[in-house]
């Protein structure tokens, strides 16, 4: 399975309970073994991870969840992140992209989720010690034991994928950002040149560019914005932008979820939806954005980016 054809994915960071809840259970299995149903169904069939997520547990159950459902490993792509080192025992929260840590997080993974291969591993946020060609040696031995199939990176510039890139014959096949009608700084950096608002953005140049001359797949985290525009609004111009995605819901014959994620899905970029839910419901509320091309029209697009954002565009 390629994870650049992946149209959305089911992120699995709310698997195993709370963060605060150190153990995990039959009942969290059986929670998750829903949220894995009602994915499938929609037509959703990869799922991301971090090593990071629930302290391990996350995929732990997840691992459990296969070990459950026999032949289910054959049709799904499991995708997981390394990179970031939790505060934990007086030492302060970290990045770690060291060739030894790299390897060792992937053989943890792998144990956990109870599997013998990835079919992605992603760098999950840039460490500003790395060497670049010390990861490029790690990720090439990993892919060479068969350990792992495809590499990515996720919250990277451009630039930062250039050069990592420069260094590793593997192609780096995806870029994970948050991306949604909320948090818009990955459109509004590239229209928003010349003008006050421009240094507000904090979104580097170029970025959305390298990717799409380079063959990264962008996926978007975070893509439901919490629920901003579809019952739980926070602002005036949330609930402006939520009563439009209703309108256009019932007009078009589909769910909020799917116009939410059809915004996303409409620019050229293509971004795959990392769907961060564990509802089932809204799970499948998402299957239209998986299964349908999004069915917004430039006039509807541009709408709805107006009214989240609560202001004119320049």
């Amino acid at each position: 399975m390629d994870v650049r054809d992946a149209s959305a994915l089911l992120g699995c960071m709310g698997f195993g309970g709370t963060m605060e809840v150190d153990a995990w259970g039959p009942e969290h299995v059986d929670a998750a073994a829903v949220a894995v149903d009602a994915a499938l169904d929609a037509g959703i069939r990869w799922f991301d991870h971090a090593d990071i997520y629930r302290h391990g547990r996350a995929e732990i159950v997840f691992g459990e969840v296969l070990a459950r459902w026999s032949g289910i490993r054959e049709r799904i792509g499991i995708q997981t992140k390394c990179g970031i080192r939790l505060a934990r025992g007086g030492l302060p929260g970290m990045y770690d992209l060291r060739a030894e840590t790299i390897a060792a997080r992937v053989r943890d993974s792998l144990a956990r989720l109870r599997v013998d291969y990835l079919d992605v591993l992603l760098l999950h946020r840039p460490d500003p010690l790395a060497e670049p060609a010390e990861i490029a040696r790690a990720l090439t031995r990993l892919h060479a034991e068969g350990l792992i199939r495809q590499v990515g990176v996720s919250n990277m510039s451009g630039a930062q994928i250039a050069e990592l890139q420069r260094h590793l014959k593997l192609p780096l096949v995806a870029n994970q950002l948050e991306m949604s009608l909320h948090r818009r700084a990955w459109l509004e950096a590239g229209v928003l040149l010349n003008t006050a608002e421009s240094a507000r953005t904090g979104f580097p140049h170029g970025t959305l560019e390298y990717c799409a001359a380079h063959g990264v797949a962008l996926q978007a985290w975070g893509p439901l914005a919490q629920g901003r525009y579809t019952g739980r609004p926070e602002t005036p111009q949330d609930r402006d932008a939520a009563a439009m995605v209703a309108e256009l819901a019932a007009a078009k014959g589909t769910t909020p979820e799917t116009v939410v994620l059809w915004w996303l899905r409409r620019h050229p970029s293509r971004p795959a939806p990392v769907i961060g839910t564990t509802n089932p419901d809204r799970i499948r509320a998402c299957r239209d954005a998986v299964t349908r091309e999004p069915d917004l029209t430039h006039e509807e697009w541009y709408e709805l980016w107006i009214a989240a954002r609560g202001t004119p565009i320049p």
